[in-house]
């Protein structure tokens, strides 16, 4: 006899819980329905199918010849809804999903960030891009505590075989100055020259990153750190009082001079700085970020 199309995937559930748990008050409990309303859907389902699918005695509950038989399929066809469902999940998801953007300095470099989501909405209409500021102190920009999707970086990463990355711009790095600091005269200035100047430096929990700009690699001896910095304005207030000198991205050299009284000066003797777009490895599948990696290589012409 040809099995009728129409059986629902609600009565498949209930035969196969009743068919794992061989027991129909146990089966009735995993499926959160009575006992009785458990028991009336598999005979119709009997019914339905023209067959006994389960032999109940004292002995307790058992499979038939024909409800074994279904077992297997009942089992396929049901693993492969819950995988379809699934699909359909996460294209909904990713339809309508959030993407966090974390950043420690707004990137800037001639609109980059509206440039980007641009490119990136036009792709995922659905998205939203939501922008998190994140304090200098993580320098993974919130990616290593899962704040955000995405992040832009300086590169070196701490950890950095946890993250994928796209270089976003390789910037020289300049010195910021007082104004009326005695090397702000010259028009280039050698790092050795700065060796002895007392450094702004990152927090300490910046780890690599406060070692990079510190430029310790290009040091013979450990610097002098004349105060710590968490953001571009604490920067900008320790320079004008004197308190250090600090090394700067050429594309975050506008942040700190636009009020005046600091001066940057190009820097020899050390090498440039890499700002990225960075993610976790783990989420480099997922489309949005997958999506938003592409519209920067785009934008920024790293494709």
């Amino acid at each position: 006899m040809a099995m009728t199309p129409d059986v629902h995937g609600r009565d498949l559930r209930y035969f196969l819980a009743v068919a794992e748990e061989l027991h129909f008050t146990r089966a009735a409990e995993r499926m959160y329905v009575s006992q009785p309303a458990l028991s009336k859907q598999i005979r119709a389902l009997e019914r339905q199918l023209g067959v006994t699918l389960f032999r109940r005695d004292t002995q307790g509950v058992t499979l038939t010849a024909a409800g074994a038989a279904l077992l297997p399929h009942a089992r396929q066809v049901l693993d492969a809804w819950d995988r379809g469902a699934a699909a359909v999940e996460e294209a909904r998801a990713t339809q309508r999903s959030t993407l966090v953007v974390g950043m420690s300095t707004s990137p800037g470099r001639g609109g980059l960030l509206p440039a980007i989501r641009s490119r990136f909405t036009a792709e995922h209409t659905e998205a939203t891009v939501r922008l998190r500021q994140i304090s200098w102190d993580d320098p993974t920009a919130g990616l290593a505590d899962g704040d955000t999707d995405v992040a832009f970086v300086w590169l070196p990463l701490p950890e950095q075989d946890r993250y994928g990355w796209t270089v976003v711009a390789e910037e020289p790095r300049l010195v910021a100055l007082p104004d009326a600091h005695p090397l702000a005269a010259r028009t280039e200035v050698d790092f050795a020259d700065l060796a002895g100047e007392p450094f702004l430096a990152l927090p300490r929990s910046a780890g690599r990153l406060r070692d990079y700009w510190l430029a310790l690699d290009a040091r013979a001896e450990p610097p002098r750190i004349g105060a710590e910095i968490a953001s571009t304005e604490e920067t900008y207030e320790a320079l004008v009082a004197g308190l250090g000198i600090c090394l700067v991205a050429a594309g975050n050299a506008p942040l700190i001079t636009l009020d005046g009284g600091v001066v940057t000066r190009p820097v020899t003797g050390i090498s440039p700085s890499r700002y990225a777009l960075a993610w976790r490895r783990e989420d480099g599948r997922r489309a949005l970020v997958r999506g938003y990696a592409e519209a920067c290589r785009r934008v920024t012409g790293r494709a």
